[in-house]
């Protein structure tokens, strides 16, 4: 699926001018870093970045991450993007935003095979401490953490001639629900959201799709990013959490977004799918 594109992509100006007006005292240079399908990010100096929406449907998802991510951040055993500051709609930009820490370090989809394995029992303390019961309030995601029959028609056409990914997404959808009660899911595990430094997690960033439900779909970077090795090492760490077809399913959103990725505008993003098909097949 290609990068949908951006309804607004502010300026370095644009956005240097939004951090004087409503926190001056955080003001320093700004620096364009990069754009996800709904997010622009910006350095601020040495230790902050302002993390602005591109579309609309960003919004609800910014404003989730402004009010759960401080709450989330203290039980994490790695370091989360919790808010420092929190921007408002203005005249000068119709949405919300945010400015957040800086994370030294380099993403893990950037990282070697061993540097990814080397990170599995890490990985799967931070998914420990995030996986927990939700309060009611917490947001429903429509597309993550719900139950894989629920997807099933929207993305049943995805799966042409990939017999490995079809095989996978059929026995998760086949398989018993999340007999728990919902936890928080981040819903977006994946390489590129994951900062590494020194060889260990620096960051589990990106928050977006963060909700409650099946914690399942987090569990797909065990195919997204692991080799054998490194999934035989993450699954010992995790267990099942109680539920004996808790991997299937993990398999299943694995299948669910190499096929979805297998044709994105991003290098890094297709080589993500490719992985996964090798590691599912």
């Amino acid at each position: 699926m290609p990068q949908p594109s951006p309804e607004v992509d502010l300026s370095v100006a644009e956005v240097d001018a939004l951090v004087r007006a409503q926190h001056p005292e955080l003001t320093a240079s700004v620096v364009r870093v990069g754009a996800g399908w709904d997010n622009a990010v910006y350095r601020l100096g040495e230790r902050l970045a302002v993390r602005v929406p591109r579309r609309a449907v960003a919004v609800p998802l910014l404003r989730n991450e402004q009010r759960w991510l401080p709450e989330i951040a203290e039980r994490m055993p790695v370091a989360v993007p919790a808010p420092v500051a929190v921007g408002e709609p203005g005249p000068e930009f119709p949405w919300p935003w945010s400015i957040m820490p800086w994370f030294d370090g380099a993403v893990a989809a950037s990282a070697s095979q061993a540097a990814r394995d080397g990170i599995a029992e890490e990985l799967a303390a931070a998914l420990r401490a995030l996986h927990v019961p939700a309060p009611a309030d917490a947001p429903f995601n429509p597309v993550r953490g719900v139950p894989l029959a629920d997807r099933d028609a929207a993305i049943d056409d995805r799966f042409a001639g990939r017999p490995a990914l079809e095989r996978a997404w059929r026995e998760g959808v086949a398989a018993p629900m999340w007999p728990h009660e919902p936890v928080w899911v981040h819903g977006d595990v994946h390489p590129g959201n994951i900062v590494l430094q020194g060889g260990g997690i620096q960051a589990l960033i990106d928050f977006g799709d963060m909700c409650a439900g099946d914690p399942a779909c987090d569990l797909a970077i065990a195919w997204l990013g692991f080799s054998a090795a490194g999934r035989a090492a993450f699954r010992d760490a995790l267990g099942d959490y109680g539920d004996p077809h808790l991997w299937t399913r993990a398999s299943a959103w694995a299948a669910a977004i190499a096929a979805l990725l297998a044709d994105a505008d991003d290098a890094w993003l297709r080589d993500m799918s490719a992985h996964a098909v090798r590691e599912l097949g």
